[in-house]
């Protein structure tokens, strides 16, 4: 016997109706951190990653803490009531424990009505993964409105005496409200992964340190990330010139500068939140983007290159009209 399941309609496309962030109170210089004992100078830092300042919580501001204040500026933007939310996402490589996770807390402490809820666990690529299956969510009717946000903490797994870890660093949320569109707003995500890599970047389990091989982290993004970026601007229908922003990981200036020159974006703002804000992993991308938005840097509508990369080795790309 032959049996056929009904399927939900699907939804022309999809788009991110707000966005909104949180960093944390305490900024933490790089000559603070000379005057915490770390054996660096604040030249080295900025010539080797380009931070000059990072965003570090509270001892008791937790993961879920920053995502709810990330969040309720992104429902604000979006016009969206947390009643109203669907699926909640987490994006997070930090809690201090795997189980639970953060996403039903979350969603309880919004205000959302018994959302589906889960974690993504992907670091540095999260979010793009993140709005990726958001964006499918809404578009075969598994939900009509889906808050995705990232929230990390790396502050508490960072060894003050590792000077290649503990600069790059930094706290914060950020997230975004996907719903329904009538055109696409969110287009084809570009995804995989280098497993043989995967050790390149952990936690260790012993010391419970961040630990990175930063070469070959650099070496692998600098030459095989620029054709995923390439690829998601060709699925999305249109051309390296059309790009208006480009959203990579804040991972190192030097990267972001490197990828746009790769990449060819002439007519592209480039994100260097990490400036300010240091590497917030798989909070970088939509921090950059909704500190961008609020600064006036991205005008609606604008097609904007989003590009993750990190722990794993995992990897997504993917163009995104500017809400």
């Amino acid at each position: 016997m032959t049996v056929h399941l009904n399927a939900t309609p699907i939804t022309p496309g999809t788009r991110i109706l707000g966005v909104g962030h949180y960093r944390p109170a305490n900024t933490v210089t790089n000559l603070d951190l000379i005057d915490r004992g770390v054996d660096t100078s604040d030249e080295w830092i900025r010539t080797r990653v380009g931070i000059t300042e990072r965003h570090w919580a509270d001892p008791d501001e937790t993961v879920i803490d920053m995502a709810e204040r990330a969040s309720g500026k992104a429902l604000a933007d979006s016009g969206v009531e947390a009643r109203d939310i669907d699926l909640v996402l987490v994006v997070t490589s930090t809690l201090p424990s795997p189980v639970p996770a953060a996403a039903p807390e979350l969603a309880h402490r919004l205000g959302a009505l018994a959302p589906g809820a889960f974690d993504i666990g992907s670091g540095c690529s999260g979010f793009v993964y993140g709005l990726g299956v958001a964006s499918a969510a809404v578009q075969t009717g598994q939900a009509r409105h889906v808050l995705v946000v990232a929230s990390e903490r790396f502050s508490g797994w960072l060894d003050m005496n590792d000077r290649k870890t503990s600069v790059i660093l930094g706290d914060g949320a950020a997230a975004a409200v996907v719903g329904p569109a009538d055109h696409v707003g969110i287009g084809p995500v570009v995804w995989g992964s280098s497993g043989d890599l995967h050790d390149a970047v952990t936690i260790d389990e012993h010391t419970r340190y961040f630990r990175q091989e930063g070469q070959t982290v650099y070496r692998w993004v600098t030459t095989q990330m620029a054709p995923v970026a390439t690829a998601a601007i060709e699925r999305a229908g249109l051309l390296p010139e059309d790009i208006a922003v480009f959203v990579p990981h804040q991972a190192n200036l030097r990267i972001i500068d490197t990828l746009a020159t790769r990449i060819g974006l002439p007519n592209a703002v480039i994100a260097r939140d990490i400036v300010t804000s240091g590497n917030t992993s798989g909070t970088t991308i939509p921090l950059a983007m909704s500190r961008m938005k609020e600064a006036g840097d991205i005008p609606s509508g604008a097609p904007a290159l989003l590009l993750g990369f990190g722990s794993g080795l995992a990897y997504a790309a993917q163009v995104v009209l500017a809400p």
